[in-house]
């Protein structure tokens, strides 16, 4: 229960939340890194999942592609890419890119494969040409399962963040990779829990912008402006 309660304490202690070192400065470099890590991650998931999806051509070598880089171990890659490279932002941010890049594979693979033929049928016969077929047909009705690989990537990556301490780096993992090698529990639990609040925050939008996205929900259009009453004729 001591342990509880230390943690409270420092969270709730307006000093431990300013300064170079503070709470605030932890949690923007946790999301700098996380942002790193994703951004990379979609330049190179996206465009191969939208090629894939579009084509069906390579989606045994995509699914087997992405079970592979889930079996990777993100700390041994941290560990191999730091010996390989040295210290420094680049081996976090490569280590993250292997979490993120599978489920945003994933969900954009998935997304456009299973938009209905008839609706992708009908817009090749209107004259639209692939592109056209691709980014104004098949990618508006994948958008809730691409949002949702981007929601599952978001989640694993933030969690997985913490590594950026190992090399001496900041973010929410000084907390726990500190409290360890000084004995103070509190803050490992500081450092956990909020890491799990970030992550459940990020979700929450994520999931609100999935709620959005809904193909014919019309949810993302402007309320169109009152039509104005016509004059009344003067009789």
């Amino acid at each position: 229960m001591n342990l509880f309660l230390d943690a409270w304490h420092y969270l709730t202690d307006g000093a431990n939340w300013g300064g170079p070192t503070g709470i605030e400065t932890r949690i923007g470099q946790h999301l700098w890194y996380s942002l790193l890590a994703i951004g990379l991650s979609a330049v190179i998931a996206l465009p191969i999942g939208l090629l894939v999806g579009h084509s069906h051509r390579g989606a045994a070598a995509i699914v087997g592609f992405a079970n592979a880089m889930r079996a990777l171990p993100t700390l041994g890659v941290l560990t191999f890419v730091v010996l390989l490279m040295g210290l420094g932002l680049f081996p976090p941010i490569l280590a993250l890119v292997t979490v993120g890049i599978p489920p945003l594979l994933a969900g954009t693979y998935a997304g456009i494969a299973n938009v209905d033929p008839g609706v992708v049928d009908a817009s090749r016969a209107m004259g639209m040409k692939e592109r056209q077929v691709l980014f104004r047909v098949e990618l508006p009705n994948a958008l809730p399962v691409l949002l949702t690989g981007l929601r599952a990537a978001t989640l694993q990556v933030v969690a997985t963040a913490t590594i950026a301490a190992y090399v001496n780096l900041g973010g929410l993992g000084r907390y726990i990779f500190d409290g360890i090698g000084l004995y103070k529990y509190d803050r490992v639990l500081v450092g956990a829990i909020l890491v799990a609040a970030l992550a459940l925050a990020l979700d929450a939008f994520l999931a609100f912008a999935v709620w959005l996205s809904a193909p014919g929900a019309g949810r993302l259009r402007r309320t169109p402006p009152p039509v104005a009453q016509a004059a009344q004729p003067i009789g």
